[in-house]
């Protein structure tokens, strides 16, 4: 696979619709060729005391920040400089927990009643467990198996970046 946007969601709280950063990732012909990081007031707005201790964004981060509706027009004009025609399916979001990221992007969809473009989603989790059936498959885990060093684990830039080069290496 060489054409796909690697995407990777941080949420506030327990509802997938709660998405308070996003990170993308855009590979284009096999090499990271752009990036986009925003952070997202999320909808609802409140944040989950486990979810605090992953990420480490609070209100104090996001309390300022657009809504999803505003910062996914900036996203997708970004990905439509590389791939005008995302929508039709041809170039994926590639991620590493489809069941996780893609959700949250229908479920915000949803939220703000907004039209559900067909996606296609690739998943780093999965395949990762047909090339490594033994072991633990946590993104940092893998991406190191790949030879990524994943520093800044739970910042959703940081993830969309290590799910793209896990992507280059195994899908």
């Amino acid at each position: 696979m060489k054409d796909f946007v690697a995407i990777d969601f941080e949420t506030a709280n327990g509802q997938h619709s709660s998405i308070c950063s996003v990170g993308i990732v855009i590979v284009k012909n096999g090499e990271i060729v752009d990036n986009f990081y925003s952070l997202v007031k999320p909808t609802p707005n409140y944040y989950a005391q486990f979810c605090q201790a992953v990420h480490g964004l609070g209100h104090c981060d996001t309390d300022e920040a657009r809504e999803f509706p505003e910062v996914w027009v900036d996203a997708q004009k970004k990905i439509h400089e590389y791939f005008p025609y995302m929508e039709d399916g041809e170039v994926p979001f590639v991620v590493h927990n489809k069941a996780f990221d893609e959700s949250c992007l229908k479920t915000v969809f949803a939220a703000y009643d907004i039209a559900y473009p067909d996606y296609a989603f690739e998943c780093t989790l999965l395949k990762s467990r047909k090339v490594w059936p033994e072991g633990h498959h946590n993104l940092n885990i893998i991406a190191d198996y790949c030879g990524y060093n994943l520093q800044n684990h739970h910042h959703a830039l940081a993830d969309a970046e290590a799910c793209a080069w896990i992507a280059r290496e195994i899908l």
